[in-house]
């Protein structure tokens, strides 16, 4: 019977285009002889449009998984961003320089007198003369009574020296101090380092001066019967608010003094050499390291391939559509013929 129609719609082609106006002529053409349309044309188109219908579903699935790593990439940058910063990081630079800025040493030395005070070049010191005995003093030096900042009560007696300034020639300043008599079983003297010699000298009211570097500043000591050499090197650090605090680093070596004077003594000597570790002034601030500018950049890229993917996936839909509404077409066409 099928082949009866096929023969019958081969004959009269006039008449089964008048009975089908709606039929094109690629469907019409699509009836075959019995031997093709019952084999290889049917499958073969099945089969491409199998295929077809596959893929993009593929392609569909595909696209959903890039939108959903591209919101997940939105959500952990704008957390990274927030984390970055409640969290900055330290950042440490060193600047080098041939002449600091001379700083303040300041002595609390009781009993203690001083005897001699020089700088010297090329860490270069010449052997004591006269131990024990008042040499030259060729420092600037200032004293300064004030109240202890912590009690309030308590009078404190503090010798202020210039120190060191010129780091390429090794600058370096030597003290000798001697203590009669102490109470104690054991005698040191107490000093302290501030930042510039020079904000002391011009300052109006020193004591207070004192008393705030007393209470910003540690306190170290130096004992006696030893020569005391302290490397000093600045720490500069930058606070949130923008201003900038300044604090010394040290490194102390302590070397024994053999007392070669002829007669038995109780008094006490002090020897102490202050001198700059390195020419390098140590920079501590805290920064940001989440940068707005890349995180909004980084958030378009993002975004415009979340919509580009999107775009996608909506013409993939439709072609889908399109190819089902036309399958379905030629196969309403192919029954028409049929029946």
């Amino acid at each position: 019977q099928l082949s009866e129609d096929v023969e019958r719609v081969s004959e009269n082609p006039t008449d089964e285009r008048e009975g089908e106006m709606g039929v094109d002529e690629d469907t019409s053409s699509a009836i075959l002889p019995d031997s093709e349309l019952g084999t290889s044309a049917p499958s073969l188109r099945f089969s491409k449009t199998c295929l077809k219908n596959v893929f993009s579903v593929i392609l569909l699935f595909i696209y959903l998984l890039l939108m959903a790593v591209a919101v997940f990439l939105v959500y952990q940058t704008i957390s990274d961003f927030r984390e970055k910063l409640k969290h900055p990081v330290m950042s440490v630079s060193y600047k080098e320089v041939s002449l600091y800025d001379a700083p303040g040493i300041a002595f609390y030395p009781g009993k203690a007198r001083l005897l001699s005070c020089k700088h010297h070049y090329y860490d270069h010191i010449l052997p004591l003369v006269n131990p024990g005995q008042p040499g030259d003093i060729d420092c600037t030096t200032q004293r300064i009574n004030y109240t202890d900042p912590f009690t309030n009560q308590t009078m404190k007696y503090a010798l202020v020296v210039q120190g060191p300034r010129d780091v390429k020639k090794k600058e370096l300043v030597f003290l000798q101090f001697h203590l009669n008599e102490t109470d104690q079983d054991f005698s040191a003297i107490d000093y302290l380092l501030f930042s510039s010699f020079q904000e002391f000298v011009s300052s109006l009211d020193k004591a207070e001066f004192m008393k705030g570097c007393e209470s910003s500043y540690s306190s170290w000591k130096f004992s006696g019967g030893f020569r005391t050499w302290v490397k000093m090197s600045l720490v500069k650090t930058k606070e949130e608010d923008g201003s900038e605090t300044v604090e010394f680093k040290q490194e102390t070596s302590v070397v024994n003094y053999i007392d070669q004077r002829t007669k038995l003594r109780s008094d006490q000597l002090f020897f102490v050499v202050f001198e700059w570790k390195d020419p390098f002034i140590q920079t501590v601030q805290d920064i940001i390291t989440a940068n707005p500018w890349n995180t909004i950049a980084l958030l378009c890229g993002i975004f415009l391939a979340l919509f580009k993917a999107a775009d996608f996936a909506k013409l993939s839909v439709k072609w889908m559509i399109k190819i089902r509404k036309r399958h379905l077409k030629r196969r309403s066409q192919v029954m028409n013929h049929i029946s």
